[in-house]
């Protein structure tokens, strides 16, 4: 993986920037610009939806950021599905206001990624974690720790990205997905990790701390 430079806009919004402002544009000048106006709404939905920020990524190698933004809505001991272990689950649930890009909660290695095709329940619900569409990847830290990092579908989301492979090096904070519309992650961490986070908290993807391992 390289650095993803940040423009403010994420690479996957270009296309949905350029036709929403295409369009109001084209409207304003052949009919008015009080008829482009809701036109001109939408495109600055699209440019919310699709910005991806910078963020300053805290702690050290053993530290776990938030993969993304928005509310804890599970934080909790869990079987990990994919690993088969008991672990600690943080859910982190994203509106269609919050920055969907995904980046990784920890220093380490791709040893696997696994996806599922599914339903688009409500992300906000337990049981998307196991019936929604998603993307799983396991990671190796340096310390030797296995982190499970899914990204799922929500209601309304159509698709996820994932740009690592088996054998990829993430460090924390890097950007390594992107979820159309509401979604949710969950993050599996060993039982031995240190939750810094509780139910309802708002969170920042990359810059927000949800343990220690």
């Amino acid at each position: 993986m390289t650095d993803y430079p940040h423009p403010i806009i994420a690479r996957e919004g270009w296309g949905h920037v350029a036709v929403s402002v295409a369009a109001a544009l084209a409207v304003g000048f052949l009919a008015g610009w009080w008829w482009s106006a809701p036109l001109w709404i939408a495109a600055i939905f699209v440019v919310q939806f699709f910005r991806d920020p910078p963020r300053a990524v805290p702690g050290t190698g053993r530290t776990v950021v938030s993969p993304a933004d928005g509310r804890i809505v599970a934080v909790e001991k869990a079987e990990d599905p994919y690993l088969r272990r008991d672990a600690r689950k943080v859910s982190v649930f994203m509106n269609v206001f919050n920055v969907h890009a995904n980046r990784s909660p920890v220093d380490g290695e791709v040893k696997d990624r696994w996806y599922s095709p599914g339903a688009f329940v409500n992300a906000a619900l337990d049981k998307a974690s196991l019936h929604n569409e998603r993307n799983a990847l396991w990671l190796r830290t340096t310390d030797g720790a296995d982190v499970t990092c899914v990204q799922i579908a929500g209601l309304i989301a159509r698709r996820i990205l994932c740009y690592v492979k088996p054998g990829d090096l993430l460090r924390r904070g890097e950007r390594f997905g992107f979820i159309r519309f509401g979604s949710r992650v969950d993050v599996y961490l060993p039982l031995s990790a240190t939750v810094s986070v509780e139910l309802g908290q708002t969170v920042r993807c990359g810059a927000t701390v949800l343990a220690e391992l």
